[in-house]
């Protein structure tokens, strides 16, 4: 028979592992997701809130949205399964492809994504085409970004045009909100960045058009998306990729996610669209 003291010990062991086991349930329902800084953090921030709100409804657990310092750490974090799904552009897709031996899978893009732009923009009046910017100081966003860097300097390179030898000076914003201010600014001649986000700025009017304009779009080419681990299992990925298809801009909510967004729709996508980014990549020498 057991003592009185015997007995606690016990309840007190077995009222321990059910509280472990509680917690553990409850630290497994949080899901976690991050995007790559490509604007200012209250952007994001403000960008993040509702989709948080509306996947925690659609999944059943509580989601978080953690920023990350910078588009490598948006790749580390999903690559180490820190976080559960990220969005990221083109480039930063690959780069997690290629780091975690292709363990990461896109599951939606906006449908914007599938033919994206990037505009280069000037101050100059000199400036009028690619041609143009040799001899002058021209502003990238992020290195890691696809249509702010990779795919500007992949069609500055099909135009016979070097960034690193042509130009007089070339800059890196961090992000294409920066890139606008920068050019504005008269910092640089010019400045290359996502489409969307000058379209943005000019719906807004938060920059000039009369002193600040687009002077190249380039072609489309495939962009961002939402991507998550490997190992998800396959049934939290369909519900995902469910919850952002059913998203519509025919009811009130949908229609406000959506337009922070700056989507029209989403769609699924694959890894195979991608492969245009990765030879882009490989030939400007950024993707070993």
């Amino acid at each position: 028979m057991l003592t009185t003291s015997r007995r606690f010990t016990l309840h007190a062991l077995l009222a321990c592992t059910v509280l472990g086991f509680a917690t553990q349930t409850v630290a497994q329902q949080v899901f976690k997701i991050t995007a790559i800084p490509d604007e200012s953090p209250t952007e994001l921030a403000r960008k993040a809130a509702p989709l948080v709100t509306y996947l925690s409804q659609k999944l059943g657990m509580k989601v978080e949205f953690t920023p990350v310092s910078d588009y490598a750490a948006a790749v580390e974090t999903l690559v180490n399964k820190q976080v559960d799904m990220a969005w990221f552009g083109g480039f930063t897709f690959v780069q997690a492809n290629v780091r975690s031996g292709g363990k990461v899978v896109p599951l939606v893009q906006r449908e914007e994504d599938a033919r994206f732009k990037s505009v280069f923009i000037t101050s100059q009046p000199d400036i009028k085409a690619l041609a143009d910017l040799k001899g002058k100081t021209l502003s990238f966003g992020s290195a890691s970004s696809t249509s702010g860097h990779l795919m500007p300097r992949n069609y500055l390179l099909e135009a016979k045009i070097n960034p690193d030898t042509d130009l007089k000076r070339v800059a890196f914003s961090g992000a294409h909100d920066a890139t606008i201010a920068a050019v504005a600014a008269g910092k640089v001649d010019a400045g290359a960045l996502n489409i969307s986000v000058w379209d943005k700025f000019v719906a807004d009017q938060k920059v000039d058009t009369a002193k600040v304009r687009v002077f190249y779009t380039t072609p489309a080419y495939f962009d961002y998306n939402w991507t998550v681990h490997a190992d998800m299992p396959q049934a939290l990925r369909t519900k995902l990729t469910q919850a952002f298809l059913e998203l519509n801009s025919s009811t009130p909510e949908g229609k406000a996610l959506l337009e922070l967004q700056r989507a029209s729709r989403f769609i699924p996508t694959q890894a195979a669209n991608y492969k245009g980014i990765e030879a882009a990549a490989r030939s400007a020498g950024l993707l070993k």
